[in-house]
């Protein structure tokens, strides 16, 4: 039997190495507004190691507006939460339509323990707390989840639904967490990031329109889901085409068509880069070489570095090499900075 769908996201988020990490809280006061730049710009600040820094906000306390730049501003309530998942620049303020120049030295890393606590604004009557969490991921060699996301999703507290629920909870802990002292702080932080921003790919997933294709589509399509669920299960098995449709009970034509519609590329082209994709994760880990080929499907040392170097643009040593000086990312600043 294959697994579940749901253990396919489960997969690609352990092995693009979903980290969360850093925790700002912001009390404010009107009129105030903060521009943040594109997460490139401050990643190697927030989250050193981390290939995409993923940014979003928790409002803890009344109201404010938040867009991407360019976009047209959404009115966020609270309980809500914005994800800017492609790492887009962003305005938050307490009207629409505000500007300012993004202030880098407030994402420099120092000794301070988590979170950063900043209080700005003009002093006015309306008052409100938003939490901002940063999350590190890998992008390199394939990291299908991204590229399916889109540049914001905004989850609503409204509902009475059980998800609705179950977001509340987790912005009462994250919250809760942020303004205390406890033992053991920063790692519930860090795995509170981490579940608001699995919540907010759930969440996303369940709003697709029927006529949506990418990835995430593909997690929902019964022939399409039970193909990546299969293949995800046994990455190092000998799947061809016409394997993976007997799995799944459907013609090798169907199975072909339906697949490079929804996903973009044939099984066996996804399976090759997901294959990649394991293959860094081992190589970092210090495997040998001979092994991490095995290990993901491969007869010979000679056929796993042929194909690594042809899909990921580097020969599995020296890639390894190169991104072994890469720093691990972190769990939170004090792990960097030695505090």
């Amino acid at each position: 039997m294959p697994a579940p769908m749901t253990d396919v996201l489960s997969d690609v988020l352990r092995a693009v190495r979903l980290t969360g990490a850093v925790f700002f809280d912001f009390e404010l006061t009107s009129p105030w507004v903060a521009e943040a730049p594109p997460s490139r710009e401050i990643a190697s600040k927030v989250m050193p190691g981390a290939q995409r820094v993923i940014e979003y906000h928790l409002i803890a306390r009344g109201s404010c507006w938040a867009h991407a730049i360019g976009d047209e501003p959404i009115l966020l309530r609270e309980g809500d939460v914005i994800v800017f998942p492609q790492g887009d620049g962003h305005v938050l303020s307490s009207a629409p339509g505000m500007r300012a120049e993004p202030n880098l030295t407030m994402f420099a890393r120092g000794s301070t323990a988590l979170p950063f606590v900043y209080e700005i604004g003009g002093g006015g009557p309306e008052r409100a707390r938003v939490v901002c969490c940063f999350l590190g991921c890998d992008e390199r060699p394939f990291n299908p989840l991204l590229s399916a996301l889109p540049h914001t999703i905004h989850l609503s507290a409204a509902g009475n639904d059980a998800t609705s629920g179950w977001l509340a909870t987790l912005l009462h802990i994250a919250v809760r967490e942020s303004g205390s002292a406890r033992v053991g702080r920063d790692n519930i932080l860090a795995r509170m990031s981490e579940l608001m921003f699995v919540e907010a790919v759930r969440r996303y997933l369940e709003t697709l329109s029927p006529a949506q294709t990418g990835w995430l589509a593909g997690l929902r399509d019964p022939v399409v889901g039970q193909a990546l669920a299969a293949l995800h299960g046994e990455p190092a098995a000998d799947w061809t085409v016409e394997s993976l449709a007997r799995a799944v009970a459907v013609s090798r034509s169907v199975l072909a068509d339906r697949f490079a519609e929804l996903i973009g590329q044939p099984p066996m082209h996804y399976l090759a880069l997901w294959r990649m994709q394991l293959a860094s994760r081992l190589l970092l880990e210090g495997e040998p070489v001979a092994q991490v080929a095995s290990q993901v499907g491969y007869e010979s040392e000679a056929a796993f570095s042929r194909a690594f170097k042809k899909l990921v643009g580097d020969a599995p040593a020296s890639w390894r090499r190169a991104n072994a000086a890469r720093p691990a990312i972190p769990l939170h600043p004090s792990s960097v900075d030695g505090s």
